[in-house]
């Protein structure tokens, strides 16, 4: 792992950019050490630094003493994109505004997407628990195909925080009942881009008895404000912090 950037930012968190072989990524410490740490994953075509993301990160860092990090995904964010990719992206947005099924569409782009991901991030796990400044436990919070994927193979994650707005290939939504750690699984009632009963059917396919859903109304990109600081797995915060406020509130 090599840091590129670094800079501490006004609420007394660090942000540094680093890259691992091909990874780039971006990782948030608070000042209290050895941090939690929580794996910020997201859905299809966004950034390691997207607004939502970053200000979660920073959230979860200032106020609750966690460490964060983020990477671009195979084909998102500084990564480049192949002609495999650009097609069935655009086939994707063909089938869904012509009201077409898109599950095959789906299982032939983010099958790939998560076999390629998920031995990413745990390379990427390695390197961040080597430093010093970041301990255990671990947890992970961002697109539900990812994030099954790694809850059935690295037992290094001990929560998770799941975002029903992405797509799940039909494997994954069997695979969904191996998953076995405390859930938050979070749902926009009005996405306009995703099914809400499949969303409510992988909810009650997940294989753990702790879990909790999370539906606010809304599209795809209207969660709400009171919803900022709780979309991320439930880990104890590092010692000596205690939880801060949630985000936006006036205390």
């Amino acid at each position: 792992m090599r840091f590129t950037s670094e800079q501490r930012l006004d609420d007394g968190v660090l942000e540094r950019e680093f890259t691992l072989g091909e990874i780039p990524g971006v990782l948030w410490t608070p000042g209290s050490a050895p941090a939690p740490l929580i794996l910020s994953g997201h859905n299809g075509g966004l950034h390691k630094r997207e607004p939502r993301l970053v200000a979660r990160a920073r959230h979860y860092a200032a106020e609750y003493g966690y460490a964060v990090a983020a990477i671009d995904a195979p084909g998102h964010g500084d990564r480049p994109r192949s002609a495999v990719d650009e097609q069935a992206r655009a086939d994707l947005r063909r089938a869904m505004e012509a009201g077409e099924p898109v599950d095959e569409i789906v299982d032939a782009f983010i099958v790939p997407l998560v076999e390629q991901a998920v031995p990413e991030w745990r390379i990427t796990l390695d390197a961040l628990l080597s430093l010093p400044e970041i301990g255990g436990p671990v947890g992970y919070a961002g697109m539900a195909a990812i994030g099954i994927g790694l809850a059935v193979v690295e037992p290094r994650i001990v929560a998770g925080g799941f975002f029903a707005g992405g797509f799940v290939p039909r494997a994954q939504r069997a695979q969904a009942r191996q998953v076995t750690i405390p859930l938050q699984f979070l749902l926009q009632w009005d996405d306009e881009g995703n099914d809400r009963q499949l969303a409510l059917d992988l909810f009650d396919a997940f294989g753990t008895k702790q879990k909790t859903l999370h539906a606010n109304l809304g599209g795809h990109a209207g969660t709400p404000w009171f919803r900022g600081g709780r979309r991320g797995p439930v880990l104890r915060p590092a010692p000596g912090v205690r939880p801060g406020r949630q985000a936006g509130s006036r205390r």
